[in-house]
């Protein structure tokens, strides 16, 4: 029987301010689908990003959000999830669904993984974007046991998971970030060095030779300062300096790219292994009730969070 549920949709492009909360009605899971009913929505800049103009294969009204955590309340016939057979009831995390800002959704069953134990809902629903991104970062740039990576953006969603990701694979990570997020960097494992004006010549004076660096700011200064230090274009890569990447010829990445998507769909079930194993923390800044998202939303682009923010329904 087809479940009432409340989702969040952007009726028009443009701003969260004209976003709508509204009732809908959840269709059955057919074959390779489930049905779950969300705990926890996860937030992200994209969730904002992608409705705020119109786009290629989006049409209006755009239902907002990729990332969720709940429990399975259907299962279509002859039916598994990414990690393998499931059971109503069973609690799991998805990313890259369409509708995430919502109580419950019908959603492709692949998409779906075991939830990680020791993660609440909350942060469980903010594992997989900032974790893929993270991860597909430390490959395309080949980082591997005993290099010395330049991390700008280390104390955000994503820093963060660089910093744990470079840690298991026994790589050192400077990481930029602000006088408030020096200690989180320090507490994942990176060697904290304050963005701004000098920043080149605090890299310098740390005598340690720069391998690689992954941008996730996307400013002047992280560009600059990376080109600076890293000879091999290669072993730069961005995800919010896509213009600058095509002028000087090194590597920008974003999850609409088809071998971004393709490389972060096949690292999901691993973060979630890595994350159910208590190797990978997500850190939580705040929650909020699913009716306040354009609240958090406009928190979310306004603020230093210092962690990622759920909606819960």
């Amino acid at each position: 029987m087809p479940l009432a549920a409340q989702h969040w949709i952007a009726p028009a492009w443009g701003g969260p301010e004209q976003w709508r909360l509204v009732g809908t009605t959840v269709p059955d899971p057919g074959p390779g689908e489930i049905t779950v009913r969300v705990r926890a929505a996860g937030m992200n800049p994209a969730d904002r990003k992608h409705v705020a103009a119109p786009r290629p294969g989006a049409a209006l009204p755009v239902p907002i959000g990729y990332e969720v955590s709940g429990e399975i309340v259907a299962i279509g016939p002859e039916t598994r999830i990414g990690s393998g057979e499931a059971r109503v009831g069973d609690e799991v995390i998805a990313f890259r669904v369409q509708g995430g800002y919502a109580s419950a959704l019908t959603m492709p069953a692949e998409k779906a993984f075991r939830k990680p134990a020791p993660l609440s809902h909350a942060e469980a629903a903010n594992l997989l974007l900032a974790g893929t991104t993270a991860a597909e970062m430390l490959e395309r740039v080949q980082a591997q046991s005993g290099d010395t990576i330049l991390l700008h953006g280390a104390s955000g969603a994503v820093g963060v998971m660089v910093l744990q990701l470079a840690a298991l694979r026994g790589v050192r990570v400077i990481g930029t970030a602000s006088e408030a997020g020096a200690e989180r960097v320090r507490r994942f494992g990176g060697i904290p060095i304050a963005y701004g004006p000098g920043l080149l010549d605090r890299v310098r004076a740390l005598d340690l030779p720069v391998n690689a660096a992954l941008d996730a700011v996307g400013t002047d200064e992280a560009v600059d300062v990376s080109l600076a230090l890293v000879d091999d274009l290669a072993r730069i890569v961005t995800i919010a300096a896509p213009g600058r990447a095509a002028e000087h010829g090194f590597l920008s990445i974003a999850g609409s790219q088809p071998a971004s998507a393709e490389f972060r769909d096949g690292i999901r079930g691993e973060l979630a292994r890595l994350a159910d194993e208590g190797l990978l923390e997500v850190p939580l800044a705040r929650t909020y009730p699913l009716a306040d998202a354009v609240e958090a939303t406009l928190f979310l682009a306004e603020q230093h969070p210092g962690g990622k923010l759920a909606l819960l329904p």
